[in-house]
């Protein structure tokens, strides 16, 4: 397949022209993300059916004619497994694509699981077997090589063929709207705003700490995930999660106390151990009535082992019932998320309420098939 290379504005402004007649866009990102917080695009791909364009964004300032094409809402944008694409769209423009499908979400409502790769599905529909030797090449450095340009341009030049058989099967087993609402709800979760005040809750073991203790690691997470966004760096490059939890436990006061920690890391005491003094001393500052609550272990809610066996149960009823895989209704963290939710633990209801959003499995297609049929088996089975 021939493509185009667009290095510059009016180029690419004028291939956004063509592709804003399109009914269906296949597109792709290519980006590096290995000691960055966030992903640094190296390549957007994207085919229409008749021009396969792979546009340069490290030689184009200004990518607005592409951010314009991926809201349009008139043009289906198709893409394979876009979480990733969706954090590249979201920290390079804030762009919240519109009308857009994701193949892979497609594939699961048909039987393939939820995690096939781009390569697998291009072999099941075609018997082509792709060369994914370039996926973990660096895709910031210029020039780019032939190979690549090829490996790149492969990914959606398949996806582009592929998409209307796709369709055609969907809707044959009437899951089309689903993988839509699926796809919905993926973009939803991934331009939700960070809430830097509720950090401190994704650390292993916080539930281990008191709420003085927590205090201390709900600033710590605060400060590391904001030095990290002002830095561009992985949250563990700024300080590790362990040292975290052992400077918010022990709550050293000096250098010197920081320094006989088990558990921290030397050199982020090096580096970072006056910055975390100062937090853990801003912190101190703080009501005592305003401190977190202690966090509720799910797994120690009486009875959760035989509750979460029967919300399993329900979900294969259910799966079986309308035809679908069990993974497709709920998976494990899914089902937790809704027990947690249920039973309020760690003011569940209150953090959701406050987002307006209830957990997964009481979202979109999942509410209007089990929703209220699940809320009455737990009211029923074991409400508290």
């Amino acid at each position: 397949m021939q493509y185009q290379l667009i290095e510059d504005h009016l180029s690419l402004q004028t291939l956004c022209q063509q592709y804003s007649k399109a009914s269906v866009l296949a597109i792709d990102t290519e980006f590096v993300r290995t000691r960055t917080l966030y992903p640094r695009l190296g390549l957007l791909q994207v085919f229409d059916g008749q021009q396969l364009a792979l546009i340069d964004p490290i030689a184009i300032d200004d990518l607005s004619p592409f951010w314009q094409l991926l809201a349009n809402e008139n043009i289906t944008k198709v893409l394979h497994a876009c979480s990733e694409d969706l954090e590249v769209f979201l920290t390079n423009a804030n762009c919240k694509p519109a009308n857009l499908i994701d193949s892979q979400i497609m594939m699961s409502f048909l039987g393939h699981g939820l995690s096939m790769g781009y390569a697998a599905m291009v072999e099941h529909f075609t018997g082509i077997e792709l060369d994914k030797s370039e996926s973990r090449t660096d895709w910031v450095k210029r020039p780019l090589t032939q190979k690549q340009l090829n490996y790149a341009s492969a990914d959606v030049e398949h996806l582009f063929a592929i998409y209307p058989k796709l369709v055609t099967e969907i809707e044959q087993v009437g899951r089309f709207d689903y993988a839509k609402q699926e796809t919905a709800l993926l973009i939803e979760r991934k331009f939700t705003p960070i809430d830097e005040e509720q950090l401190y809750r994704q650390i292993k073991l916080a539930w281990r700490l008191n709420s003085k203790q927590l205090n201390a690691l709900q600033h710590l997470a605060k400060w590391r995930y904001q030095q990290a966004k002002k830095r561009d760096l992985p949250l563990g490059f700024v300080v590790k999660e362990h040292t975290l939890m052992a400077v918010a436990q022990h709550n050293p006061q000096n250098l010197a106390a920081m320094n006989k920690l088990d558990g921290a890391e030397i050199l982020d005491i090096r580096h970072k151990g006056k910055a975390m003094l100062a937090v853990l001393k801003q912190a101190s500052l703080d009501n005592e009535i305003d401190y977190p609550n202690k966090i509720q272990r799910l797994d120690e809610y009486p009875g959760y082992k035989q509750i979460f066996k029967s919300v399993k149960a329900f979900m294969l009823t259910v799966s079986e019932k309308h035809n679908l895989m069990i993974e497709n209704l709920a998976s494990k963290k899914q089902i937790n998320q809704f027990l947690s939710w249920y039973f309020d633990l760690n003011e569940a209801k209150q953090l959701s309420g406050a987002n307006e959003t209830p957990p997964d499995i009481l979202m979109a297609w999942r509410d209007e098939l089990f929703g209220q049929a699940l809320q009455e088996f737990a009211d029923k089975g074991f409400k508290s």
